[in-house]
């Protein structure tokens, strides 16, 4: 059965759930959305993902910059909502939001929670070399990631980065919200509260992290370096510039913590050593560390950091 919704969502991971949510028949009252923002070098205000999906399939999108005015709640009320659907919308939803479709707002998260409630979940879950992760629907309440969990599907993260793990579970994430909401229109769905144990919060990522630690283990800077990529990137000092670090493979080999020490761009960490696989000097592409040392040597003996 066909419900009436309003999709709340901004960025690439929450357009596979609105886009499946229409290729299964929903009404979508209103497309929810963070105002276009100065992107790219030359700082052009453009919509986000979610914005621009949404007007390319005619459906109506509102920015508000808060939920909190009361002539946005009663315009939000007057949609006469079955359920809203939030995917990492970024604005928090006041209770009178909450409130008003008939069956709830339920937000689709990334991560098992409690594990990982908050604003990165995907990126820490890597950064803390969680073995498995995934993603659940949950009824939204007035905590921050507090509500009770309807459904939820697991993935290994084993040697992902968090932008792959995010694409799969964006689209682990769409197919789980439809069968979640014909379940709850059914009745047959229970909503599981969340433990008390295990609780973490994801904070926001901040650029101030990435720049890599030598002198740590090699297993703590490859989760580090595969959880910050693609976005902001690991990255350490080479030849006196910044050089970001996009994926590591763990290697052999000892030496002080930042030299090189194979031909093929083997670092030495505190503990271990790693291989650089992808890399990325400032204003060029993404490469390999062989067309990196094309250009750019960095023979043994050499120092990141």
């Amino acid at each position: 059965m066909a419900l009436r919704l309003a999709f709340m969502g901004t960025p690439d991971f929450a357009v596979p759930t609105l886009a499946e949510l229409l290729a299964q028949g929903h009404d979508i009252a209103a497309v929810y959305s963070q105002p276009p923002r100065p992107k790219g070098r030359g700082m052009e205000i453009e919509p986000g993902p979610v914005h621009t999906f949404a007007a390319a399939h005619g459906l109506p999108v509102r920015n508000p910059l808060s939920l909190k005015g009361a002539d946005e709640q009663a315009q939000f009320a007057a949609l006469d909502l079955d359920a809203a659907i939030v995917v990492a919308y970024g604005l928090l939803l006041p209770q009178a939001i909450l409130d008003a479709p008939r069956l709830g707002c339920f937000n689709l998260h990334g991560s098992l929670l409690p594990r990982w409630r908050g604003a990165a979940p995907i990126q820490r879950a890597v950064m803390a070399g969680d073995a498995e992760t995934g993603v659940m629907v949950m009824k939204m309440e007035a905590g921050l990631d507090t509500g009770p969990v309807l459904m939820a599907e697991r993935t290994a993260v084993g040697r992902k980065t968090s932008g792959e793990l995010t694409d799969e579970l964006s689209r682990l994430g769409a197919d789980l919200m439809v069968r979640a909401l014909a379940a709850l229109e059914r009745g047959a769905v229970a909503e599981h509260p969340q433990s008390a144990d295990g609780v973490t919060y994801a904070r926001k990522i901040s650029k101030d992290e990435a720049r890599i630690d030598w002198s740590k283990s090699a297993a703590g800077i490859d989760c580090l370096i595969r959880g910050l990529s693609p976005w902001p990137g690991a990255w350490t000092e080479a030849r006196g510039e910044r050089l970001k670090v996009l994926y590591t493979e763990p290697a052999a080999g000892k030496g002080a913590s930042g030299e090189v020490i194979g031909d093929d761009l083997t670092i030495a960490c505190g503990e271990g050593a790693l291989k650089l696989k992808r890399v990325q000097r400032a204003g060029s592409k993404v490469m390999s560390a062989e067309e990196l040392l094309k250009g750019f040597a960095l023979p043994q003996g050499a120092k990141l950091g």
